[in-house]
C-alpha cells in the first residue's frame, strides 16, 4: 500500500472512490465531520490522561492540526455553497472502538491504536482520491493532506510503545487491524471517508 500507509489488511478498492467522487459535496461535508472529530478526540485523550506527560504537547499538535484541517475543508464547503450540516455518520469509529479493552493502560493503548488505523485509513483513501480526482482542487487538498495523516498514524502507534512494550503494541494493533478489516467490508453503502 506504499510507505505513507502501514497495518491496514485491506486495500480500498478505485470504485469507492469514483462513487465518492461522484457526491463530492457529501464527501467534503463527511470529511469535515472526520477533522472535527479527530480533534475532539486528540483533545479528549489528553484531557483522560493528564498524568501521561508525554502525551501531552504531541496531541495538543494534533488537534490543532485537525481543526487547521477542519476549517480548510469547511472553506472549500461555503466556496461552492454547501451548506455544513449534519450527516448519518458512519458506524465505523464506533464500532472500532467498541473493541476498547477494560483496565488501564490496555485501554489506552487500544485508544491509540485505534486512532492510528483510523488515520492510516484516511491517508490511504486521501491517497486514492488524489490519484482519482479530476477535480484540482478536491486532488490537491487530498494530496496536500497525505503527509499529516501519515504523521498521525505514526505518532500514534509511538504513544502507543511508551504506554506498553513494542512487541505487545504490534501484536494488538494486528489484532485491531483485522476488526477494522471486517468493520469496512459491513459498512453500509454511505459516501464517507470511513465506510
Amino acid at each position: 500500500m506504499g510507505s505513507f500507509v502501514r497495518n491496514l489488511l485491506t486495500e480500498t478498492d478505485r470504485s469507492w472512490a469514483e462513487r465518492a467522487l461522484a457526491q463530492s459535496d457529501e464527501l467534503l461535508l463527511d470529511h469535515a465531520h472526520c477533522e472535527k472529530k479527530a480533534a475532539a478526540t486528540a483533545f479528549k485523550l489528553l484531557s483522560m490522561y493528564p498524568h501521561y506527560r508525554f502525551l501531552q504537547e504531541p496531541l495538543s499538535q494534533v488537534a490543532r492540526e485537525e481543526l487547521e484541517h477542519f476549517e480548510q475543508v469547511l472553506r472549500i464547503l461555503a466556496e461552492r455553497g454547501v451548506v455544513y450540516r449534519s450527516q448519518t455518520p458512519s458506524p465505523y469509529m464506533k464500532r472500532l472502538m467498541e473493541d476498547l479493552r477494560r483496565g488501564e493502560p490496555a485501554r489506552l493503548v487500544d485508544r491509540l491504536l485505534c486512532c492510528s488505523l483510523i488515520e492510516a485509513r484516511s491517508c490511504e483513501r486521501f491517497r486514492l482520491l488524489a490519484k482519482t480526482a479530476e477535480d484540482a482542487e478536491l486532488r490537491n487538498l487530498y494530496r496536500d493532506l497525505l503527509a499529516s495523516e501519515a504523521r498521525h498514524q505514526q505518532l500514534y502507534i509511538k504513544l502507543a510503545c511508551r504506554v506498553a512494550p513494542k512487541t505487545d503494541v504490534q501484536a494488538r494493533l494486528t489484532e485491531l487491524a483485522r476488526r477494522e478489516a471486517q468493520i469496512l467490508m459491513e459498512a453500509p453503502p454511505l459516501v464517507r471517508l470511513h465506510c
